[in-house]
């Protein structure tokens, strides 16, 4: 005889209060509906599992997991407590109770070290100091690119000055110059003479600049690089 449809809604009902119990463990459940077996799917554990993915070993910044809290599975810890002070190696259990008592998370900071270095601090302000500090990095840090300059072999003397005032300023900049000497028709048999002119540029930003290689020619054109020189 087969079990009414409310009786059907009540157990699930009760499946799903129960089922919020089991945190670590998949719950199947076996109904006998309409006298055939059937398998109450493991959704409610996907569900939950899906919840609180990436909560498994703690917490994520920048795609970098960090272990906190009970997560810290180790005997020992070298701890630094809420002020930054060294405290020294501890049990895992006395880290974790002064953490607890100030409210705040224990954070493994290093894990390589032996025992590994932990801190105490809210686990939303680690995030914080971190992504600052890669910040002020970013800001600090120099992004080079080449920077190119044209000169053609019979080029006139107030041009070539305007030629090197740019080379000088991009140089300045902390950027790489690249000299280009473009040769067309008959001036492919005077290569010589955009070779004098590379080398004329790169002798009046010598104060500054230093050649990156050699003079190369490749087709109809005639290169140099020219690199900041280091201070």
């Amino acid at each position: 005889m087969a079990a009414p449809a409310y009786l059907h809604l009540s157990l699930i009902r009760n499946l799903r209060k129960e089922v919020k119990k089991y945190d670590t463990e998949r719950v199947f459940v076996l109904l006998c509906l309409r006298g055939s077996l059937y398998v109450y799917s493991d959704f409610l554990f996907r569900n939950w599992q899906k919840q609180n993915s990436g909560c498994q070993e703690g917490g994520v910044v920048k795609n970098k997991k960090f272990r906190i809290n009970q997560f810290v599975r180790v005997p020992e810890v070298r701890l630094v407590d809420s002020v930054g002070a060294m405290v020294g190696i501890v049990k895992i259990a006395d880290a974790l109770a002064r953490a607890n008592a100030e409210k705040l998370d224990l954070v493994e900071i290093s894990p390589q070290a032996n025992p590994p270095v932990c801190k105490i601090i809210s686990f939303s302000r680690f995030k914080y100091e971190i992504h600052k500090k890669e910040k002020e990095a970013k800001k600090k840090q120099k992004i080079s690119h080449t920077k190119e300059v044209r000169i053609r072999p019979r080029i006139g003397e107030h041009d070539l000055e305007v030629k090197i005032k740019h080379a000088r300023e991009f140089i300045d900049s902390g950027n790489r110059v690249q000299l280009t000497a473009v040769f067309a028709g008959r001036e492919m048999r005077h290569k010589d003479l955009g070779i004098k002119i590379v080398d004329k540029i790169k002798d009046a930003l010598v104060d500054i600049a230093e050649p990156e290689g050699r003079v190369y020619s490749m087709g109809t054109r005639v290169f140099l690089t020219l690199v900041p020189k280091r201070k």
